[in-house]
């Protein structure tokens, strides 16, 4: 089985073992297995059941994050993304008084489409038409992302309705228990200390049961309770209601939100090749937008890339094993959900900060120096963090990009897609305001 392993993932080849592997996946799996309680929660306010919702996103995360491993053979997990899942039940369903079915019809038509531009080739050449330089703006943004999101659910930052964010209350223990975390795997990472973050990660959780900071909830999962979402959706009601715009913004906010994921995550693993593509982008794409139509299917929002892959990038991972092994922890949650309860939100934290201070290392790829690419990268790492979506910061980075380069009278050397897209993220921009 292990020589098996290293030849199908080319291990030794990616400068990786099976050990890395294993440990990488299970880092990441921690650092997003709390959307096994958070995405239920906000699809309850839709009216779905929360037990049957807790089984499909598992169900969801485990399809997507398998297909990832082995047929695109990629260290990136899957699940239903947040942000996303919001929109689908505040924007959707509450706010437009869209049925959850007829919603998840929606969901069902977005990864349909998704997968049809994906095989047409479509998808493929908007990522290589994305210029390098955002590449790198991208990744460093969402390293900046990610800290953010680290820092605020460690309590360091919260929300001030003067300055918008302000120091939180360091003496909180959940804040002294995220802090103690972040030092002690910086210490780790520092003296090369293999398998440093998924160590701080369970020691944090250790601490947090011992000291009372973790609230155990126990119970169990009925798995038979999918039944009530399973196959639910519904597909026609979504057509004769015409809601080609709610598709619509499923198929864009995933897209981009998915490529500016895998765009940050190879460049962190040292996946993209010197011509700047990534090695079996189209079976990437092909894995996402299936995902999403699996995701519809078993009762749950839009299923997308994580960018919490890069906390296991981070700990080594490097082949797709580490996304299988994402996917068999997600189908070992079901039962075991009340158990991965017991990681708080202080315990993770600090991996996601660390990471993000890594992936910020990407600004220095940037030629700062050439006005035509240095604006439209600082506005992109910028806007990530601070509108809270990839998308947004993509978006902004390619109109202005694109439109300095016109301005400069350099319009002509720009490939056409790119002024193609630019003219879609416009378009996105005018429709939001319309709205």
């Amino acid at each position: 089985m292990a020589s098996f392993l290293e030849a199908y993932f080319e291990l030794s080849k990616l400068g990786t073992n099976l050990r890395t592997e294993l440990l990488a996946g299970l880092t990441t799996f921690l650092t997003m297995s709390y959307i096994v309680f958070v995405n239920p929660s906000i699809l309850a306010d839709a009216g779905m059941p929360p037990a049957a919702v807790t089984a499909a996103t598992c169900l969801a995360a485990a399809a997507g994050s398998l297909g990832m491993g082995l047929f695109a053979r990629h260290p990136i997990a899957l699940a239903p993304g947040m942000g996303i899942n919001a929109y689908f039940t505040y924007g959707v369903v509450l706010g437009m008084g869209v049925a959850w079915q007829t919603a998840l019809g929606a969901v069902f038509l977005s990864g349909a489409v998704f997968l049809l531009l994906t095989l047409a080739g479509v998808r493929q050449r908007i990522v290589e038409a994305i210029p390098r330089e955002l590449y790198h703006a991208t990744a460093a943004g969402i390293g900046l992302f990610l800290a953010l999101i680290g820092l605020r659910n460690a309590g360091v930052i919260v929300a001030d309705p003067a300055t918008l964010v302000t120091l939180g209350d360091l003496s909180q223990p959940a804040t002294l228990l995220a802090i103690a975390g972040l030092l002690g795997i910086a210490a780790m990472l520092a003296w090369g200390v293999k398998g440093a973050m998924l160590i701080g990660i369970l020691g944090g959780a250790a601490v947090a049961v011992v000291s009372g900071i973790a609230e155990w909830r126990p119970g169990s999962l009925d798995l038979g309770a999918i039944r009530q979402t399973a196959f639910q959706l519904d597909i026609g009601a979504a057509f004769e209601l015409g809601l080609l715009e709610i598709v619509f913004v499923f198929l864009f906010v995933d897209f981009f939100d998915t490529v500016g994921t895998i765009l940050a995550v190879a460049t962190r693993a040292g996946l993209v090749g010197p011509d700047g593509k990534i090695p079996r982008l189209g079976r990437m794409l092909t894995v996402d937008s299936s995902a999403t139509m699996i995701g519809a299917l078993s009762g749950t929002s839009t299923t997308t890339c994580y960018i919490e892959s890069s906390a296991g990038v981070a700990a080594g991972g490097r082949s797709g094993l580490t996304a299988v092994v994402v996917g068999v922890l997600f189908l070992l949650a079901l039962p075991l959900a009340p158990v991965i309860g017991l990681v708080p939100a202080a315990a993770t934290a600090p991996a996601l900060i660390l990471v993000g201070s890594m992936m910020a290392g990407a600004i220095r790829e940037i030629d700062w120096d050439e006005i035509t690419v240095s604006v439209p990268a600082f506005l992109t790492l910028l806007t990530i963090p601070l509108t809270y979506s990839i998308a947004n910061g993509l978006a902004i980075g390619f109109l202005v990009y694109d439109a300095l380069k016109i301005l400069r009278g350099e319009g002509g050397k720009v490939p056409w897609l790119t002024h193609g897209l630019a003219a879609l993220f416009l378009a996105r921009f005018v429709y939001l305001a319309s709205g």
